[in-house]
């Protein structure tokens, strides 16, 4: 009798859902990536230092080599103007009111400039070695605070022109400071000697208040906005002290690879919920990131990777506007889009129609009262007009966008063969001897239109002289030797009658007869001298 067969059942594991390679983007890194960014090259040296203009207009000074730029980010960043000095800029700062600009330079002098007329106003000269940082207070139109390489920190006057107080302590380069946003007595400076001070100029004996030991070389310093935390950059981290506590450290941020060259504050402008309106730390490092530190929740939110090291970093009062620069030249400036205003209608976006109208409705005009200005109407794939829509517009992601072929620049003989007008072809490239290759080139072209020989016998007595002193003086070179000696036996050949009728012609025969002979006796030394040393070489080469 036959054993019954047992089944036997398996468990099958469920199929799970693949995971994404990239995750899922959080409400504030889409914020920080909605920034779209656009280079603004060309500018020579390392960006050392952006700030931006408390002003309703928001424009950003940028130094650089020995200028300083500034420009409108509401007018695609164009430059507004540039302000030359004697040396290489290593730092500027705008007045609360933005209409005076300080900069720095290596030479050691600070000088204050007019912003609309880039007049320089004062000259602030009293360091002893190159200044690295200058910083006008947040309320204060009368005074500013400068440090740098003799480990001085002043504390100047600018309408007198004159130093109140040095500020002593500091053992290295002072490369860095800021300003308390709550009191225009209080700053601090941060050094190469791993130190950051905090100074009060009412104090008379020019003592620090507090020092914190960031422990690495001090590259940047910022007061938080609450005006008692402040953040410091060196080696490769950001750290956060807190002032009022003693000058304790709160939090350590080691997220770079490399040395964090500068960080500033930014806020996050238009997200909903408890994110909203809150504050950010923006740092930059010579690994090319730059990091957003969210120091509420004491972690980083956002990572953006840059193709070279990035030295300074700022951020719009607004919330509009983020610009960073590179060791190589090159500002990576980024502007969000804010929806309100395209709703309301900007004035590049706007119709000359529609502007007139707005015009006309913020002036009430003729009495009749406000005229509403229409907004932008958003065309749709369905409707008629998205097809006649302008060259202006913008294609969507689904648009195939067919590029037209660059236009190729030809010369001057190239349009003559297009037009088969041989001759004058001939003629053109010959009165060109700077490029013999395009002149043999026109002649291989004509031979292969068997009209080189034709065009040769219509030449006239003075295009005739072009074309014997182009061969006299191309003949013999061993790239155009086979071509151009042909050419020359068909040349005296055919224009023989004429070469006798002219003494010019003649002289020119003979010169090129003379070039040949040279050539001749060149070769003929050479292969001797190849005669000598082939038995040799082989005599060589057996042993």
């Amino acid at each position: 009798m036959a054993e019954p067969q047992i089944s036997k059942t398996f468990p099958v594991k469920p199929k799970q859902k693949p995971k994404p390679r990239t995750p899922k983007q959080t409400a504030e890194s889409k914020y920080w990536s909605s920034f779209k960014t656009k280079q603004i090259p060309n500018l020579i040296s390392s960006i050392d230092s952006l700030t931006f203009s408390p002003t309703t207009s928001h424009s950003f000074a940028a130094a650089h080599s020995a200028s300083v730029t500034l420009y409108n980010p509401q007018k695609q960043f164009s430059p507004i103007s540039t302000i030359s000095l004697n040396d290489v800029v290593s730092s500027a700062s705008f007045r609360c009111d933005g209409l005076l600009i300080a900069a720095a330079d290596l030479s050691g002098l600070v000088q204050v400039f007019d912003v609309k007329t880039r007049t320089p106003l004062r000259r602030l000269r009293s360091h002893a070695r190159p200044v690295r940082f200058v910083k006008f207070p947040v309320a204060d139109k009368l005074h500013l605070v400068s440090g740098g390489d003799d480990a001085v920190v002043k504390y100047w006057d600018v309408a007198g022109e004159t130093t109140i107080c040095d500020f002593l302590g500091h053992k290295d380069y002072v490369r860095c400071g800021d300003w308390s946003p709550n009191d225009s007595n209080m700053f601090i400076t941060g050094s190469y000697d791993h130190t950051v001070k905090l100074w009060d100029v009412r104090d008379k004996d020019s003592r620090s208040v507090r020092e914190v030991n960031h422990g690495k070389p001090v590259e940047d310093v910022i007061f938080l906005p609450s005006g008692g935390l402040i953040a410091t950059a060196g080696g490769d981290s950001v750290k956060i002290w807190d002032l009022i506590g003693g000058g304790k450290l709160v939090h350590s941020m080691e997220s770079h690879n490399k040395t964090v060259t500068s960080i500033c504050v930014g806020k996050v402008g238009k997200l909903s919920g408890e994110e909203a309106q809150q504050y950010r730390i923006l740092s930059v490092a010579l690994d090319g990131y730059m990091k957003v530190f969210d120091y509420s929740k004491m972690k980083v939110t956002h990572s953006m990777r840059f193709p070279a090291p990035l030295m300074s970093v700022a951020f719009s009062p607004d919330c509009m506007t983020r610009v960073i620069g590179t060791s190589n030249g090159i500002i990576y400036a980024g502007r969000r889009k804010n929806k309100e205003d395209v709703e309301s209608g900007s004035d590049e976006e706007l119709t000359k129609y529609e502007r007139r109208l707005k015009k006309l409705g913020s002036g009430n005009a003729l009495g009749l009262g406000p005229v509403e200005v229409p907004r932008i109407r958003v065309l749709k794939p369905t409707g008629f007009r998205y097809f006649h829509r302008g060259q202006s517009e913008k294609p969507s992601e689904r648009d195939y966008v067919v590029m037209r072929p660059k236009k190729v620049k030809l010369g001057e003989h190239d349009r003559l063969l297009k037009k088969f007008r041989h001759k004058e072809a001939l003629v053109s490239v010959l009165g060109r001897t700077k490029n013999p290759e395009n002149a043999v080139a026109v002649m291989e072209e004509l031979v292969s239109r068997k009209k080189l020989l034709k065009c040769v016998s219509n030449l006239d007595s003075e295009e005739l002289r072009v074309l014997l002193m182009f061969l006299q003086k191309y003949s013999t070179m061993p790239r155009y030797s086979r071509l151009l000696m042909g050419l020359t036996e068909k040349v005296v050949e055919m224009r023989a009658e004429d070469i006798r009728a002219s003494k010019e012609l003649k002289g020119l025969i003979r010169n090129l007869k003379r070039s040949v002979e040279e050539e001749i006796r060149i070769q003929t030394s050479l292969q001797e001298i190849q005669g000598v040393i082939s038995p040799l070489l082989r005599i060589t080469g057996r042993r």
